[in-house]
């Protein structure tokens, strides 16, 4: 009698870290669960949620032979389940998607055309904007076709739901854990290596805006930026300098986005 064979790994692994995201996490889930190419799976890691967060993803992935579902047995933080995540996955690529943006239906399909066509290590689209409600804004961060490591030290371009890395790379390359932006900062040790980044010039993500976007909430994302240039290798100074112009993009990007 012929034994049963074990399936192969899955191309891609997608990463979806969640805590609290009752109201979103769904739309998130399905964006994946709909994608046109089929060689992925999916693992969603619950950040130890207080709400039906845990129920819903349950829901949608019950009875799918390629999704998980992981609950951590206590609050780890973003960088920790990402990281977690990535442990766990068998693909040879890794995909993010945060539980409150959305993808379009081929988006995996016309990425990893395109990094196979590009032989790219790391690679990220242009990304489309919706506020808290859904309600769509006009205006598209494009994506440079190659994006080296000192142009994205000046602005990161790279949504972190939008990017599609190497397993072998971001197996190494941890996301740092603390008051930084971790994966801007995983963005730059890997181009650090890596030399580029390829973009693919198309809105394959919709990525959600937050509604906290008050004074404090901006000053704390700047100190968060300055941690990240620290964190990266840059001492006080031109950390802090790369961070005014880090801010002056960062607010013309949220003005042109609000005005379309």
């Amino acid at each position: 009698m012929a034994s049963a064979q074990t399936p192969p790994p899955p191309e891609v692994s997608v990463i979806m870290p969640a805590r609290n995201a009752e109201k979103t996490v769904a739309a998130s889930v399905r964006s994946v669960l709909a994608q046109t190419y089929r060689d992925f799976e999916l693992l969603v890691i619950d950040d130890e949620s207080g709400d039906a967060t845990g129920a819903l993803v349950s829901g949608l992935l019950a009875g799918l032979p390629n999704a998980l579902y992981y609950r951590l047995d206590k609050r780890g933080g973003r960088a920790f389940a990402r990281n977690f995540g990535v442990s766990l996955a068998k693909g040879k690529w890794i995909a993010f998607l945060d539980s409150d943006d959305l993808w379009r239906e081929d988006k995996l399909q016309r990425h990893m055309r395109f990094i196979h066509k590009t032989n790219a290590a790391i690679s990220y689209t242009a990304s489309a904007f919706i506020n808290p409600a859904g309600k769509p804004y006009k205006y598209v961060m494009r994506a440079k076709y190659i994006l080296t490591y000192k142009e994205l030290l000046r602005r990161n371009l790279m949504s972190l739901s939008s990017v599609i890395v190497r397993r072998d790379i971001m197996s190494r390359v941890k996301m740092a854990d603390g008051e930084l932006h971790e994966d801007y900062a995983a963005w730059l040790e890997i181009l650090r290596e890596t030399g580029r980044a390829y973009g693919l010039d198309e809105p394959l993500l919709t990525y959600r805006i937050s509604g906290s976007s008050t004074s404090g909430n901006r000053l704390k994302s700047a100190q968060m930026v300055f941690n990240t240039y620290k964190y990266v290798g840059y001492k006080t100074v031109p950390a802090f300098l790369l961070t005014l112009r880090y801010a002056v993009h960062s607010v013309r990007k949220r003005l042109r986005i609000y005005a379309s």
